[in-house]
């Protein structure tokens, strides 16, 4: 066997519940639970029970993900399965950082709230849309939206899915665009423009933010968005700039298999990321795990 990737879920997949199961079946998982709430008070309450309307405001997904998707991996590595490397998708890379090491727990936790603050801010501000293509390549979408003013591809998810910011007065002609072309588009439920220029003022504060925060030294490779490579360099350049440049999915896990990785074990919520790999790497094993009863399912 090769090795093994985590990867950390990212904002969309999150529901009322998760990491409940972990959490009273994991010492490891409750504990990150328990730092969240020292910080921030009710976030295992929305993780838990938190309304729908709740958990889309990007306020609170993020740190509740992020609280989610770190407590999963801690229960995996609880039961003795660790990871050559690892990379999370946009708010993911956060919960990355904390299990690499290159943040503490609580350090990244603060992080990732203020992320939230920000972005929301910034999507308030500076209002768009997103939309996912798909049925085309990335490379015919960039031509679209070359067509469009203000609008941008951001997430490099697969050969056949991209997912594009634009303005709000932009979102249903770009998509008549993609039809034309032979795709297919989707408006998104988000609340912003994410991984775009819509974002400069976000990743601005983020940058000021960071300023008094210490970073480390990995303990184990993690991948980054901006660069779809090993963190190396300034990681806090790394940081802000992923908040406001496209998430290079495609070429993460490409990268990863090219280093010998060929199971990939998606923590967190949801199994967006599961799904995104198996049509990228088809060969590779892809898994996801939110409760204590996928740990079991593994074939590793």
């Amino acid at each position: 066997m090769g090795k093994i990737a985590f990867v950390f879920s990212g904002q969309g997949a999150q529901y009322s519940g998760m990491g409940k199961e972990f959490y009273d079946a994991s010492p490891a998982a409750k504990a990150v639970f328990d730092m969240a709430d020292a910080i921030r008070e009710g976030t295992s309450a929305q993780c838990f029970s938190g309304t729908a309307e709740e958990l889309t405001q990007t306020v609170n997904t993020q740190p509740c993900v992020f609280a989610a998707d770190l407590a999963a991996a801690r229960a995996l590595s609880e039961q003795g399965i660790t990871p050559s490397c690892v990379a999370g998708f946009s708010l993911g890379e956060i919960a990355a950082l904390a299990f690499s090491g290159i943040l503490s727990d609580e350090a990244a936790f603060k992080l990732v709230c203020k992320r939230g603050e920000l972005m929301d801010k910034a999507a308030r501000d500076n209002p768009g849309a997103m939309a996912a293509v798909m049925k085309i390549p990335p490379e015919k979408v960039e031509e679209i939206c070359e067509k469009f003013d203000k609008t941008y591809p951001v997430n490099y998810n697969s050969p056949a899915q991209t997912v594009v910011a634009t303005t709000s007065g932009s979102a249903d002609a770009f998509c008549e665009a993609v039809k034309e072309a032979g795709g297919r588009a989707k408006l998104l439920a988000v609340s912003g423009a994410f991984h775009s220029p819509f974002m400069a003022d976000a990743a601005s504060g983020l940058a000021e933010y960071m300023k008094d925060i210490e970073f480390s030294e990995p303990k184990i490779t993690i991948y980054s968005d901006y660069t779809a490579m090993p963190y190396e360099g300034d990681f806090k350049e790394l940081v802000r700039a992923q908040v406001e440049n496209p998430v290079r999915w495609q070429t993460i896990i490409e990268n990863m298999a090219l280093q010998g990785v060929d199971t990939f074990i998606e923590v967190g919520v949801g199994k967006t990321l599961q799904g995104l790999i198996k049509r990228i790497l088809p060969e590779a094993k892809a898994y996801k795990v939110e409760n204590p009863e996928d740990i079991s399912n593994l074939e590793l």
